[in-house]
């Protein structure tokens, strides 16, 4: 059984709970999110595997998930990104991101997702059972698409891409 960690709007813990029935309840808890760039500025996109629990087949960003309880994120972010994507590189922290977003009829995302960023021209070795395909698009290209063709996207991407944006270019 797969625990969250529970926080409040601060990001204080407050306890832990089943992944699953944080996401059936809308429960608050800690996510990340990595964003991979390569030298020439386009961000590193991956269509989820469709036997995913939820969002499959929609286009996100490189990694997504949860940090382990008691265990530094640092350590599960790489963990993750090696899992996910078969990759490493440095990431470094650049903000915070609380949503709500329904994601199948009887689940949710209530999360407090720590973004962080990347840069490598590290071609992914994707793992099957977590990405169909992926691509490297330019921030035009992705901000096209998301304005043409919305439901091809995760919610959270939809929700985070505006702030991606203007941290790319701070």
């Amino acid at each position: 059984m797969t625990q969250v960690i529970l926080v409040d709007s601060l990001d204080n813990e407050i306890g832990f709970q089943d992944k699953m029935e944080a996401h059936i309840e809308g429960a608050l808890h800690r996510a990340f999110s990595i964003f991979i760039f390569n030298s020439s500025g386009q961000m590193l996109l991956h269509r989820r595997a469709l036997n995913k629990y939820h969002s499959g087949g929609q286009w996100t960003n490189a990694c997504c998930s949860h940090p382990i309880p008691n265990k530094p994120i640092e350590d599960t972010l790489h963990e993750r990104l090696q899992f996910e994507m078969g990759m490493n590189c440095e990431l470094q922290f650049r903000f915070t991101f609380l949503y709500k977003a329904f994601v199948e009829p009887d689940l949710q995302e209530h999360e407090l997702d720590h973004i962080y960023f990347g840069m490598t021209d590290q071609i992914p070795q994707p793992n099957p059972d977590e990405v169909a395909e992926w691509k490297y698009m330019s921030l035009d290209s992705i901000q096209n698409e998301l304005n043409e063709r919305p439901s091809i996207y995760t919610p959270w991407f939809k929700l985070l891409f505006p702030q991606i944006l203007k941290n790319v270019q701070s």
